[in-house]
């Protein structure tokens, strides 16, 4: 089962992020002062200079009081049934990898089904993942370690792993090929969407300008 990207619809966090704070009508200081990140670093995410990792988006989601799936696209009603053609996928690129929804993200119940596609080294990123809820990894192509808590597990194409999400989590693509994962996400507290946790957007701009 190959996952690439193709006709994906691609989602710029720069220009989203600049859309939203113009909505609030916040400067780039006032989002700072309000998100305790630099203006400097700010404007350096915003013209896509760096990409920003998962604890500066949660620091900007909270300095614009937004869920933070607000950054990877427009907000839509939530549905009770949700079908998702192979073609109209939402594709979100990160560093050495591509995340594709599956539909959870317009679903009206706490589950958030995705597929990562991850280059050779790609990893979620220098701290573990916390969240509320079961998370469930079945590993399609390649290999990817797991680190819950303090054991490790390799997934190889055809395994899977199941745990709370409560645990410290982290993972990182530890073959030389490129590997594809389905997670499924479910039973998360009302009102968190845990799914952008997953997909770490570090990069060696972001590490020097000390922006978490």
């Amino acid at each position: 089962m190959e996952l690439y990207e193709n006709d994906a619809i691609s989602v710029n966090v720069g220009s989203r992020l600049r859309e939203l704070r113009s909505e609030r009508n916040l400067s780039i200081r006032a989002l700072a002062r309000k998100s305790g990140l630099s203006a400097n670093a700010l404007s350096m995410i915003e013209r896509d200079k760096t990409s920003p990792s998962v604890s500066t988006l949660y620091k900007l989601a909270d300095g614009l009081g937004v869920p933070i799936t607000s950054f990877f696209g427009e907000q839509t009603d939530r549905e009770s049934v949700v079908f998702v053609k192979a073609d109209q996928r939402t594709h979100v690129p990160f560093q050495r990898g591509t995340w594709e929804g599956l539909g959870g993200q317009n679903f009206i119940g706490k589950v958030e089904p995705f597929v990562l596609t991850l280059q050779s080294g790609a990893n979620s990123g220098m701290h573990t993942l916390v969240h509320t809820g079961h998370e469930f990894v079945f590993c399609l192509r390649g290999e990817l370690e797991y680190q819950v808590e303090d054991e490790y597990y390799t997934l190889e194409a055809g395994d899977s792993l199941m745990f709370s999400a409560r645990l410290r989590h982290r993972w990182r693509n530890i073959g030389g090929n490129v590997t594809n994962v389905l997670f499924l996400l479910s039973g998360f507290a009302e009102g968190e969407r845990p799914t952008p946790m997953h997909m770490a957007k570090q990069s060696k701009a972001d590490e020097k300008s000390n922006i978490e």
